[in-house]
């Protein structure tokens, strides 16, 4: 039952995200696999209503209010955090676009307001990467009475225990109007025969409990309704849209960044308590009186400041100015930028505020150094971030009257 009922508006997502990353942190240290649990309380918290719109019986809350939520919620468990991050991305592109017929998006959202559970993109393979980069998958669907036949395998597939719907990048064949077929998403359910998760992240280095697993499709049947966002595979390129329908670009986007941010929070958070209360019996007081421990909790505090001040502001501006989307990729791309590199530098500061017990299971300080590193291969990854910031200042500045 959830805590919330329908007619249930005033939802503060900060203060709900606050109450469960306490319940999370508290099992963190001694989670062992998935923690089914955590997706449980989301759901019955209330909280997965917040990816959806008000017009689908969800509460629908606002790009910086979850912004801020997902930071809070990752202190508690970025790996949690993160699946929900995924699925914000996702619902927050359908419920402002609405590129689906408007009975498949009600079904989509009537199936996660009864089951909970989250949504995904499955769109990763392992021979050829993600589409992203401009590779067609493998991943095959034919036609059959009512419907298709889905056949393929895809990798990194985040959360994938806990999806109520898999939205899966597949290949139709072709047809008098798609010569060379047509790339799809097939929107699968969840437990669909044929459908086979394989959880292949276990001992990975970061973000353990994310279910970053492994899919298998062996004929899983979909309905014809549910294939959707069908697109002549030569115009693929064309239809790729602007620079906010990149990979890592679009709004929702930047609550992945929160959950980075989380991480660096979470770290800075143990480390001042460590340093507070960690008294060697040479010294006779906490080693938090030490300039060395203070300069370095300094710069872990400084650095998530920065972060934080570009990712709340870039949410604002998308909200409240629209007028400026068209720049504001860079800006997102910034922000992302910003705080993936201060959770790795805070995370970092605190293994060096505690020493060798940070090194240790006793504090959380390992943890947040292990999944901070993930930040580094979400998409953009660096290299791309500072492409699109770079491009973006040189624009600016093309046909500027630069005489000193």
């Amino acid at each position: 039952m959830l805590a919330h009922d329908s007619a249930a508006t005033a939802i503060d997502p900060v203060a709900l995200a606050d109450g469960l990353a306490r319940g999370f942190a508290a099992r963190a240290a001694a989670q062992q696999g998935f923690p089914a649990e955590n997706h449980r309380e989301l759901h019955a918290s209330g909280y997965l209503r917040l990816l959806l719109p008000r017009d689908q019986g969800g509460t629908e809350g606002g790009l910086l209010p979850m912004v801020r939520a997902q930071e809070r919620l990752a202190q508690g468990d970025a790996a949690t955090a993160l699946v929900v991050s995924m699925a914000l991305v996702v619902m927050g592109k359908l419920r402002e676009d609405r590129p689906w017929p408007a009975e498949v998006f009600a079904e989509v959202c009537g199936g996660m307001l009864r089951d909970g559970g989250a949504i995904n993109n499955c769109v990763t393979e392992p021979e050829l990467g993600s589409i992203s980069r401009g590779g067609i998958p493998r991943s095959r669907a034919t036609p059959v009475d009512g419907g298709w036949l889905v056949e393929g395998h895809k990798i990194f597939v985040t959360g994938a225990p806990a999806l109520r719907w898999f939205l899966t990048a597949v290949v139709l064949p072709p047809s008098g109007a798609a010569p060379d077929g047509e790339l799809a998403t097939a929107i699968v359910a969840a437990g669909s025969p044929g459908l086979r998760i394989v959880d292949s992240w276990d001992g990975a280095m970061s973000l353990r409990g994310s279910g970053n697993s492994d899919v298998f499709y062996d004929k899983v049947f979909v309905p014809d309704r549910l294939m959707v966002e069908r697109v002549p595979i030569g115009q693929r390129q064309g239809s790729a849209g602007g620079k906010a329908s990149a990979p890592g670009l679009g709004p929702w986007s930047l609550a992945i960044s929160a959950v980075y941010l989380g991480i660096g929070q979470a770290a800075l958070e143990a480390a001042c308590d460590y340093a507070n209360t960690r008294v060697p019996t040479a010294l006779g007081q906490p080693i938090a009186g030490q300039l060395h421990i203070q300069q370095r909790i300094g710069e872990m505090q400084a650095v998530l400041l920065a972060a934080r001040a570009t990712l709340h502001e870039t949410a604002r501006l998308w909200t409240e100015r629209p007028d400026l989307r068209a720049e504001l990729p860079a800006r997102i791309a910034a922000a992302k930028y910003l705080c993936t590199n201060a959770a790795c530098t805070a995370t970092e500061h605190g293994l060096r505020v505690a020493g060798g017990f940070s090194l240790t299971a006793a504090l959380p300080l390992e943890r947040h150094f292990r999944d901070a590193r993930a930040g580094l291969f979400q998409p953009p990854q660096d290299d791309l971030a500072l492409g699109v910031i770079g491009r973006a200042a040189l624009a600016r500045r093309c046909g500027a009257d630069t005489a000193p």
